[in-house]
């Protein structure tokens, strides 16, 4: 479904959305955003690109980050847990991952992004493997 889709059918259905975003800078929010009439139903977008913004501003637990890292499946479910709780929102999204041209690893590389959404009560966590330059990945 296209971004335009989707705003169309939030705005008939009158379902709110989130979205808290590391590795896209804001650029998650920036696609609704930009769409007129998204007031009716996007409430926030929060930038937690350091991890230190993710655990003060999220609560992501410091351990998680500790142990698996900010781009793991543990962090963008935490993300997206956090999100939840301060937004209210019906959907709420995470985005963590390696935009690169640097930071990757073998375990890790460059084009890694986790997607969590949560709905309701239900959450879901995507890994996603990108390729192109940054601004592709993001």
């Amino acid at each position: 479904m296209n971004i335009e889709k989707l705003h169309k059918k939030l705005i008939k259905k009158n379902i709110t959305l989130s979205a808290a975003e590391s590795c896209t800078g804001g650029l998650l929010s920036s696609k609704f955003t930009r769409l007129s009439g998204s007031s009716k139903y996007f409430q926030m977008g929060l930038v937690t690109y350091s991890n230190n913004s993710k655990v003060k501003i999220l609560k992501v637990n410091k351990k998680i980050i500790n142990k698996y890292g900010s781009v793991s499946p543990e962090c963008c479910e935490a993300m997206v847990q956090g999100l939840s709780k301060i937004s209210k929102s019906k959907i709420n999204i995470s985005i963590t991952g390696i935009a690169g041209p640097n930071g990757g690893t073998k375990l890790k590389p460059v084009g890694l992004v986790y997607i969590g959404i949560k709905i309701n009560k239900n959450n879901y966590i995507f890994k996603k493997i990108y390729k192109g330059k940054r601004l592709d990945i993001q």
